[in-house]
């Protein structure tokens, strides 16, 4: 029998309101009691629901629980310019003065008090510390300056003398664009790294004051004895500040939301409309019911149908939500080719969300939440670090399509769109995400097409 008559004598069979009798409704509402009796009619729909959103809280909710405690390797550059100084004699002799680096003394105390598990402390110069900050490869960076034992020993000069002198400064700068929380993150450990150093090195600082002091027959004062035990100034401030309306660094986060939800949403509408227009799934609005006649399409080419109205939707929708952005005020460089990237990307998810429905059917609605969803929102970086969350989300991270898409928009808006601020990543890995989508697509329905299952229903089962 071919499809076409297989199809006509399906739909003689579908009752009608004119077709119906008392004798149906009696046998429909035996039908209904008996579904309704059935453990599994109610146990199913509330474990899926219950398991699902079960799964997202705690996935959720354990990314952004406790960021300290899953610290592991959270990139910090270190920069030592000390250029050193000189000390008078011991005990105030005529022999040549002592070469000193106080710079080298700080730094191997920073580092010895820094726990390397949690923290990757990259010792660099300033001009490659600043490059990893505007590529976000780096969460900030801790600068000794050139004059920092100068500026130390004069501030020991200064507690037996008259003369004024300023803190030595240590600068710390961080970095917002690569992650409001990790900007935090990186003030906080330079600030009680800091601490820790200071107190060392204020302590030998001011003992080693005190001996020439005591050689030149002086006394430090207590005020002087206080400024020494914590002489240095810790300034801190941001490397590149953001824009007053980038959402406090969330904006590229939520762009990257809206591109990832504008395919996978978008990939259930076309999906459901699409179907009902061939005549698979019936159309309801409100009270109306229509299953229109079932059209002989293939399943390749129904699912060849719904990638293009992807790819149609991905512009139109990725200039709507420049325009919305625009409007709303906020600070979109690179316009153009955010709009090119926003459309790629939506195209990507909305055609591999689509290939895995067309492939698994009801189930593929599942797999696409727990996909996109479920393990891409605590894996994407865009609101905790991944140096700060389990690391399960950081290997999930290197395969989640919304982690790709943050790079993507985080380097476009924050980091000047070039390739190796994030950008390079996220277009190599997102095509491979496309190239999966449309090679299981495209094998998966034209293997069914190849069996003759074609998509009409079968023999009829209660539950």
């Amino acid at each position: 029998m071919s499809e076409e008559s297989a199809n006509a004598e399906e739909s003689s069979k579908v009752p009608t309101a004119e077709t119906l009798t008392e004798s149906d409704d009696e046998q429909g509402i035996e039908a209904i009691h008996e579904l309704l009796k059935s453990p599994r009619f109610w146990v199913v729909p509330i474990v899926a629901v219950v398991v699902l959103m079960g799964l997202l809280a705690a996935s959720y909710v354990g990314a952004i629980v406790s960021p300290d405690k899953y610290l592991h390797h959270f990139p910090i550059a270190v920069v030592n310019e000390d250029n050193g100084g000189q000390l008078p004699p011991t005990g105030g002799g005529s022999g040549p003065p002592l070469d000193v680096r106080f710079g080298d003394q700080l730094l191997a105390g920073v580092v010895r008090g820094t726990d390397r598990h949690k923290f990757d402390l990259q010792v660099t110069d300033r001009a490659s510390a600043m490059r990893k900050i505007n590529k976000a490869k780096v969460y900030g960076a801790i600068i000794i300056p050139r004059n920092f034992t100068s500026a130390s020993l004069l501030l020991g000069e200064s507690a037996v003398t008259a003369s004024r002198a300023d803190r030595p400064v240590i600068e710390v700068w961080t970095n917002p664009r690569a992650g409001s929380l990790g900007a935090s993150i990186m003030s906080s450990y330079a600030t009680q790294a800091l601490a820790r150093a200071n107190s060392t090195f204020g302590t030998e600082l001011r003992e080693m004051v005190t001996k020439q002091a005591h050689a030149q027959g002086a006394t430090l004062t207590g005020l002087a004895q206080t400024t020494l035990a914590a002489p240095i100034n810790v300034s801190v401030q941001a490397a590149n500040p953001l824009p007053d309306n980038a959402g406090s660094g969330l904006s590229a986060f939520y762009i990257a939301l809206l591109l990832l939800l504008g395919g996978f949403t978008g990939s259930l509408v076309i999906n459901s409309v699409v179907d009902g227009s061939l005549g698979f799934v019936p159309t309801e609005i409100g009270p109306i019911y229509e299953l229109r006649k079932r059209l002989p399409i293939s399943r390749w080419g129904t699912l060849m149908a719904k990638w293009v109205i992807v790819c149609v939707v991905a512009l139109i929708l990725s200039s709507v939500y420049l325009l919305v952005g625009r409007l709303l005020g906020i600070d979109l460089p690179n316009s153009a080719s955010l709009w090119l990237y926003g459309a790629f990307a939506i195209a990507a998810v909305g055609i591999t969300a689509i290939s895995i429905m067309a492939v698994f059917g009801s189930i593929g609605l599942l797999i696409n939440l727990v996909l996109f969803v479920i393990l891409g929102l605590p894996s994407s970086g865009g609101t905790v670090a991944l140096e700060a969350s389990p690391r399960v989300y950081r290997f999930l991270a290197d395969f989640e399509p919304l982690h790709q898409v943050f790079l993507g928009v985080r380097s476009l808006i924050y980091l000047n769109g070039t390739l190796d601020s994030g950008l390079g990543t996220s277009l190599a890995l997102t095509t491979v995400g496309l190239a999966i989508g449309l090679v299981l697509g495209a094998v998966g329905t034209k293997v069914y097409d190849h069996k003759g299952l074609i998509r009409a229903p079968r023999a009829t089962t209660t539950a």
